[in-house]
């Protein structure tokens, strides 16, 4: 949908994704969309210096997300959010609903 503007499909999944979890990892990202990890790390490097994404480890994880001090951000969600709309429910509903994590057993609650 946004692949003219954005120069990639997958810099379009990605982030979608990202606007639909607040979040995400790289493999993560991979997985979802049964791509390359190595796309999906090229993708987010160039938002990240472009300054779309900040990233930060949490552990030995490096997690993206949006960077507030975006000057266009709220523009970019405003067309993140109606390019979703297009998708088919199916699809929106595999990619782009936040992710349940289930319960770890014999967690008290």
């Amino acid at each position: 949908m946004l692949e003219p503007l954005l120069d990639s499909p997958v810099k379009e999944k990605i982030l979608l994704a990202v606007l639909a979890r607040g979040e995400s990892y790289p493999r993560e990202l991979a997985r979802t969309f049964g791509l390359p990890v190595y796309a999906v790390q090229y993708q987010l490097g160039r938002l990240e210096r472009g300054g779309v994404l900040y990233s930060r480890l949490r552990g030995r994880t490096r997690l993206y997300g949006f960077n507030p001090r975006y000057p266009f951000l709220r523009e970019l969600r405003a067309l993140l959010g109606k390019a979703r709309d297009f998708y088919a429910p199916d699809e929106r509903a595999a990619w782009f609903e936040p992710r349940l994590r289930p319960r770890r057993a014999g967690k008290p609650l």
